[in-house]
C-alpha cells in the first residue's frame, strides 16, 4: 500500500538536490575544519560555503550566522545566552503563549538563576496580543522570545510590530524570534523582523536532521552553552557537522530559488482539501490569527467524536501520516499548551488533527488525505 505523508511541520523528506551537495562529505570528503592541510582545508571551504547560502536567505551576512545541531539548540543558545549576557541589566523575561518547548522549558529553566519569567497572550482572534504585550514590556526586560509561525495551527505572528514595541519600552531587551516553522512559508530575514536572534532548523525544509542555525545581528553575543572549541566563533565549540551544515546550506539555496512557486503551491493545495473536505461532516477548520493570517503548509482540524489520536491511529492503518499537536508536544504527551493559549478547553484541544504539506505535496495526496478521513469517519460511525 502506497504511503501519504501529511506530516511535513514535524519534519520533511531530503531533497535530491540536498543528498548530492551531501554526498562527497559523507565519503571521500570526510576532513575536520579545524585541520591545516588540504582536506581539513576544503571540509572548512565548504562550511563557509554554507554559511553564505544560509546568510542569504536570512537576509544577514556570513558572519552573523552560527551552526547548531538544530533548532532545539538554536533556541536554548537564543534564550539561556542571550538572558545571561544581559543579566546585568535586568532578570525579566518574556516568552510567547504558544512557544516550542525548546524556547518555554530554557525560559524555565532561567526561573532557577533568579529570572522573572512571565508570559504574553493572545487576543480572542487567536493573534499575538500587542497592546497585553505592551502593558509586560519593562526597563529590566532583557529578552522576548516570540515564534513567527505556529508550528500546530499555521499561525503568522507580526513579530515586526512586537520587535518595535520592545524597542521603544525596553531598551535593554533582545528579541528572539523561533522561525523553525517559517522558513519556506513566509519570508524570513532579520532584518525585516527587528529581531535581534532567529532560529532555523535544516529537516523542516527539505534538508537533514541534525544541523540548524542561529542567525544574530551584529554585534550581539549571547553566552555560549558548550565550550572547548572555540569553534562558531566561539559560541558553538565542538567539530563541525559538516555533511548536515552543507546540506543546511543546499536546503537554504532551494528554499530562496523556489519560494514564490512554493506559496502558490501551498495555496493550491489547502483551498484542495478544503474544498474536498466539505464532503466531510463534523470538521470545523482551526484558523486563528489576525491579519498576517495563516500559513497555508499548516492545516488544523478540529474533529467531531472521538479524539483526534483515535483518528490518527485509524488513518495510519491505511497508510495515511498526520499528526497530533507538535512532534515534540507528542513525544511529551498532554494537552498542548499552545491549544489551551487559543482557549480551547481540555476536551476540545484533544480532537485537534493537524495535517501539514510541504512543496512537494501533490493533489493526488490532498485526495487519498481525504479519502482515508472519509473512510475513518464512516467506521468511527459505524463503532459508535
Amino acid at each position: 500500500m502506497a504511503s501519504t505523508y501529511l506530516d511535513h511541520a514535524a519534519t520533511t523528506p531530503l531533497a535530491p538536490e540536498v543528498r548530492a551537495g551531501m554526498a562527497p562529505f559523507l565519503a571521500e570528503e570526510f576532513g575536520n575544519p579545524s585541520s591545516r592541510h588540504s582536506a581539513g582545508v576544503r571540509a572548512a571551504r565548504a562550511l563557509e560555503d554554507a554559511r553564505v547560502r544560509v546568510a542569504r536567505l536570512a537576509g544577514v551576512a556570513a558572519e552573523q550566522i552560527v551552526f547548531t545541531s538544530g533548532g532545539t539548540e538554536a533556541n536554548n543558545l537564543a534564550v539561556l545566552g542571550l538572558a545571561r549576557a544581559q543579566a546585568k541589566r535586568g532578570r525579566h523575561v518574556l516568552i510567547g503563549p504558544t512557544e516550542h518547548p525548546s524556547v518555554r522549558d530554557a525560559a524555565r529553566a532561567l526561573v532557577e538563576e533568579g529570572f522573572e519569567l512571565e508570559s504574553l497572550r493572545l487576543d480572542e482572534r487567536g493573534a499575538l496580543d500587542l497592546e497585553h504585550a505592551q502593558t509586560r514590556l519593562r526597563t529590566d526586560t532583557v529578552l522576548v522570545a516570540q515564534m513567527l509561525v505556529n508550528n500546530e495551527f499555521g499561525t503568522i505572528y507580526p513579530l515586526a510590530r512586537l520587535a518595535r514595541l520592545v524597542r521603544a519600552n525596553a531598551v535593554n531587551a533582545r528579541v528572539h524570534v523561533d522561525a523553525v516553522q517559517a522558513v519556506g512559508k513566509v519570508e524570513v530575514s532579520l532584518g525585516e523582523l527587528g529581531a535581534h536572534s532567529l532560529a532555523l532548523s535544516a529537516h523542516k525544509f527539505h534538508g537533514p536532521k541534525g544541523a540548524g542555525a542561529l542567525v544574530l545581528a551584529p554585534r550581539v553575543r549571547p553566552r555560549p552553552l558548550v565550550f572547548g572549541g572555540e569553534q562558531e566563533q566561539g559560541l558553538r565549540s565542538g567539530t563541525e557537522n559538516v555533511a548536515g551544515i552543507v546540506g543546511l546550506g543546499w536546503a537554504a539555496e532551494l528554499v530562496e530559488q523556489r519560494f514564490v512557486r512554493s506559496q502558490a503551491h501551498f495555496a493550491e493545495r489547502r483551498a484542495q482539501l478544503k474544498r474536498e473536505l466539505a464532503r466531510l461532516d463534523g470538521i470545523a477548520w482551526l484558523e486563528p490569527g489576525g491579519s498576517a493570517g495563516v500559513a497555508p503548509a499548516i492545516c488544523s482540524l478540529l474533529l467531531s467524536g472521538p479524539p483526534a489520536e483515535v483518528w490518527q491511529h485509524h488513518l495510519e492503518a491505511r497508510a495515511v501520516f498526520t499528526s497530533v499537536g507538535s512532534a515534540c508536544q507528542a513525544k511529551k504527551g498532554g494537552i498542548s499548551p499552545a491549544l489551551l493559549a487559543l482557549g480551547l478547553d481540555e476536551e476540545r484541544a484533544q480532537h485537534v488533527l493537524r495535517l501539514s504539506l510541504s512543496r512537494e505535496t501533490s493533489a493526488a495526496e490532498v485526495s487519498a488525505g481525504v479519502d482515508a478521513l472519509c473512510a475513518v469517519a464512516r467506521e468511527l460511525r459505524a463503532h459508535a
